[in-house]
């Protein structure tokens, strides 16, 4: 084998590989964001599931791409395990409609289809007739790069080391470990499949021995979700276990079918003569027949990926870690929806922080009514998970913001920034009220009964304002000057509470320690008012540019 054939072999693969991320790109580009919108409104009907997963891989062009939206949409909770089973189903049958387009022996044409793509992209200012252009580009690409593959592997046909190396695929695990190495490394069926019909073309490789390389690519596809799942919460991970037991469980079932019947002939049949028809047709046969013959049993996946990977003490609530955010997915390849999917589970993870502060403002309250320590360290506790959320949160949207090119989404991080900037000094000033119940129980410290029920009637506001903002009505002019009033009637009875205590002073009710814990305990019951609007002022500019 001169070095002629590898760079042929080199040259091919890559027009072939950078011809699919450009036409899977185009086609993403197109689409926008309909394809995250049809996986939202998604119902947890079985049948639309699987038809949503399998239009959107086929669109897309990438099952690695709808599995990996699949498992971020779980992870956030936009979606359920169980309505994730139908769309990786869909997704496997979809991303068969590449080895259908590569099969339509157009080669002849794809200088042409490359150049009327190009022609597009330079010539057109129209940025989804570009996209289009990228689509047609990547086609023609992909096509030149898949004949230079062939004729390059034409002489290897007489080679006797690679003769020697293909008839080792004949050993249905040989093939299966092949085929699921390669396409663990290129992250890609679609392409490997694709480069398993350009080398079926070039007669180095049977059809027989094909389909159990085929078997093992589409184990191979699934690591891609399982590197995507890599610092989700438990039912995302579950996700891509899910994925791989529909492959492997395929796998199996046509490789026992392939050693017992005839099936490579009969698909061979009625495909005609062309090889790479017959390798698209098996891809398919495959990907639409474990659909079928696994639809009845989806929940019970579910049900063994939960048994596989229960869940684990340290991911319960009351250890700290993100519930519905991963990892920000930096690359520029990013899949589609990613955007929502991070925007909806910061959401998540920001009312859970919200809520957090709440409780630690009351508990706060009630421990310095009743003068008692005992609770404070559960609210110490909670401002720890508080500060936690805020750091990772913030870390997450510091990396959105960089990457992130739409304006609307940019400003609604921004918002999103702030308001876990607010929640955390709410938080903070809780443990200052809780420091004040530590001096008044140390010092055995008595307030007035007028001063308590001022502490009670603080607390009550609180809690009233917290309700307001976390039941967000949909007439957003009216709950926005609901809580705006509740701030200013914060910052009157501050005032109010002032003067009293001012009074309380000169009739000699109140002493020195007491007069500087109320004093103080009125500067945090101020500054959470305030910062309770702020977050609501935030909520606000987001629903209106929604």
């Amino acid at each position: 084998m001169n070095s002629t054939i590898i760079l042929g072999l080199l040259g091919g693969l890559a027009l072939f590989l950078y011809g699919m991320q450009m036409m899977s790109a185009g086609l993403e580009s197109a689409a926008g964001d309909k394809m995250k919108e049809i996986l939202e409104r998604l119902t947890s009907n079985r049948f639309l599931g699987v038809l949503v997963g399998a239009v959107i891989t086929a669109v897309i062009q990438s099952s690695s791409a709808t599995t990996v939206m699949a498992v971020g949409f779980v992870n956030s909770g936009m979606m359920t395990l169980n309505q994730a089973v139908w769309i990786i189903m869909g997704a496997n049958i979809g991303t068969t409609i590449t080895g259908q387009l590569i099969a339509l022996d157009v080669g002849a044409m794809a200088p042409l289809i490359a150049f009327i793509g190009v022609a597009m992209i330079v010539f057109m200012k129209n940025p989804k007739i570009q996209y289009i252009g990228q689509i047609f580009a990547g086609l023609g690409i992909l096509f030149i790069g898949m004949n230079m593959m062939g004729d390059a592997m034409v002489p290897l046909r007489d080679f006797p080391p690679f003769i020697n190396l293909m008839t080792r695929f004949s050993n249905p695990a040989v093939g299966i470990l092949a085929g699921m190495v390669f396409t663990a490394l290129i992250q890609s069926s679609s392409a490997s499949v694709g480069i398993l019909q350009a080398l079926a073309l070039s007669g180095v490789i049977s059809l027989r021995n094909a389909a159990f390389v085929l078997f093992g690519q589409n184990i191979g596809t699934c690591i891609t979700a399982v590197l995507a799942s890599i610092g989700t919460e438990r039912n995302a991970k579950r996700t891509t276990i899910i994925h791989l037991l529909f492959n492997i469980i395929g796998t199996v079932i046509f490789t026992v079918v392939c050693l017992v019947f005839p099936l490579t002939d009969y698909v061979a049949a009625f495909s005609g003569s062309s090889i790479t028809r017959q390798i698209a047709n098996m891809h398919t046969l495959f990907n639409i027949t474990t659909s079928i013959l696994l639809i009845p049993f989806g929940n019970q996946l579910a049900v063994l990926a939960v048994k596989i990977l229960p869940e684990k003490e340290e991911e319960k609530e009351h250890h700290k870690h993100l519930k519905y955010m991963k990892e920000v997915d930096t690359s520029v390849d990013a899949t589609i929806g990613t955007a929502a999917i991070y925007m909806e589970g910061m959401k998540k993870e920001i009312s859970r922080m919200l809520e957090m502060a709440r409780i630690n403002v009351e508990k706060s309250f009630q421990a310095c009514l009743q003068g008692n320590s005992q609770s404070i360290d559960d609210v110490e506790k909670r401002e720890e998970y508080i500060d936690y959320l805020n750091k990772e949160i913030s870390r997450a949207i510091s990396k959105m913001m960089i990457h992130e090119t739409n304006e609307k989404n940019s400003k609604n991080i921004g918002s999103y920034f702030d308001i876990t900037g607010n929640i955390e000094r709410i938080g903070d000033h809780a443990v200052n009220i809780c420091d004040y119940t530590k001096l008044i129980e140390e010092n055995n410290i008595k307030f007035s009964d007028e001063s308590l029920a001022e502490i009670e009637e603080m607390r009550m506001i609180c809690a009233g304002m917290f309700r307001a903002v976390q039941e967000i009505t949909t007439d957003d002019a009216t709950w926005l000057e609901a809580i705006h009033d509740s701030e200013n009637y914060v910052d009157e009875k501050t005032e109010e509470f002032y003067q009293k205590h001012l009074e309380r002073i000169k009739r000699g009710e109140c002493n020195d320690e007491a007069c500087i814990i109320f004093s103080e305990m009125l500067t945090d019951f101020e500054r959470i008012g305030d910062h309770i609007w702020n977050v609501a002022k935030q909520i606000g500019k987001i629903k209106e540019r929604n």
